[in-house]
């Protein structure tokens, strides 16, 4: 996810055009079991494997317009997971920086505010040494001894200087709903949004939920549309989690995140989406005029606009929607898949798909962990 750089082409040599060796289309006559609200543990999984697998169904097709994008896939858009040299599919910064907001949740002592931003902070600081380093160190420890993760694919301008600049977090962060932060006040950027999913995985409450997302994300962006849109997602995953239908718990996040200041953008932009979905085929048009995904609300929006439509059309055609548009394909995409996994569980991910993924075994663990805390 990269904001401010539309002149790239996207990762070279790992577009594949409909048929192309490696891949698999998904029948997206799929449908939806619902998962037992009372049991969680489908649905933590599921948003982490879900937001790997729409990260990487979009990244291949990242700054390319969508006629470019129709061309080489088809008129049904990106129905094919690219295995580049058939290696596993390749994930992004979004799915590095959620793993990592979820290491940081689980070292702070207590889920505080106080606990939880230094500890988020640091975690932020190692994901960075993966994009600068080529291999983890002898004497790496948790993710930072993970190879895989040791990849830079096209991570967001505003999370790398936001954490070079701030060795810890500023004294300054969190201000008060609708104040811009110190960090890059103007940056709005779809970066907070797709890395704060595990702040809804905890059980720790709507409102905590919005709150440690919010702060967090003014480590790296100060405008107050980005962390508010960040934590709006965090509280639509709680609720996700918690069992509550897709259509209700996304009416509710909008009340919730219509009581701060600063919200207008982020309500409008999801008020858009609803009423679209609403009113409009779930088609590539209509994902655009939802908006294109570079900035925080409008990657919100999509990937609620491709999860009110999953109950019509299924998640594997939902994913399609999410990332088959010319904007920020890889981070529209992994929220999307955080929100159908959270709303439907594991099971209900194209099976085909969730086995190629890129660091399943370690999304899965740290799924696991994040249980064990709730």
């Amino acid at each position: 996810m990269t904001t401010g750089s539309t002149g790239s082409t996207g990762s070279p040599g790992t577009d594949d055009a409909p048929g192309a060796p490696g891949t698999e289309h998904v029948d997206h006559m799929d449908h939806l079991d619902h998962v037992d609200p009372a049991c969680p543990a489908e649905r933590v999984r599921g948003c982490l494997l879900g937001g790997a697998l729409g990260d990487a169904l979009g990244w291949p097709v990242e700054f390319q317009r969508l006629e470019r994008i129709l061309d080489r896939h088809g008129a049904e858009g990106v129905r094919s997971l690219p295995r580049p040299l058939g290696a596993l599919a390749e994930v992004t910064d979004d799915t590095q920086m959620t793993l990592f907001t979820a290491e940081g949740l689980l070292l702070a002592e207590r889920p505080t505010p106080e606990a939880v931003l230094p500890a988020v902070h640091a975690a932020y600081r190692r994901w960075l040494r993966t994009q600068c380093e080529a291999a983890p160190k002898p004497d790496a420890t948790g993710l930072l001894a993970e190879g895989w993760l040791y990849a830079s694919r096209a991570p967001g301008n505003a999370c790398l200087s936001g954490l070079e600049a701030h060795a810890g977090p500023p004294g300054s962060v969190p201000v008060q709903p609708g104040e811009r932060g110190p960090v890059n006040p103007d940056s709005k950027g779809c970066g907070t949004v797709m890395r704060s999913a595990p702040f809804g995985l905890l059980g720790l409450g709507v409102d905590r939920a919005f709150r440690l997302a919010s702060d967090c994300a003014q480590l790296t962006h100060g405008h107050p549309t980005g962390y508010l849109a960040a934590g709006a997602f965090a509280a639509l995953v709680e609720r996700l989690v918690a069992g509550v239908e897709p259509g209700a718990a996304v009416e509710a996040t909008i009340r919730q995140t219509a009581a701060f200041p600063g919200a207008g953008e982020t309500v409008a932009a999801l008020e858009r989406a609803v009423r679209l979905a609403a009113e409009e085929e779930p088609g590539f048009d209509t994902v655009e005029r939802v908006g294109l995904g570079w900035i925080a609300e409008e990657c919100l929006a999509i990937a609620v606009f491709a999860l009110l439509a999953a109950a019509e059309v299924g998640p594997g055609r939902a994913l399609t929607l999410a990332v088959t548009h010319s904007g920020d394909s890889d981070s529209t995409g992994a929220v999307c898949g955080n929100l159908l996994g959270a709303a439907y569980g594991k099971r209900a991910l194209p099976a085909a798909w969730a086995a190629e993924i890129e660091g399943r075994e370690t999304l899965l663990r740290v799924a696991d962990e994040l249980l064990a805390r709730r």
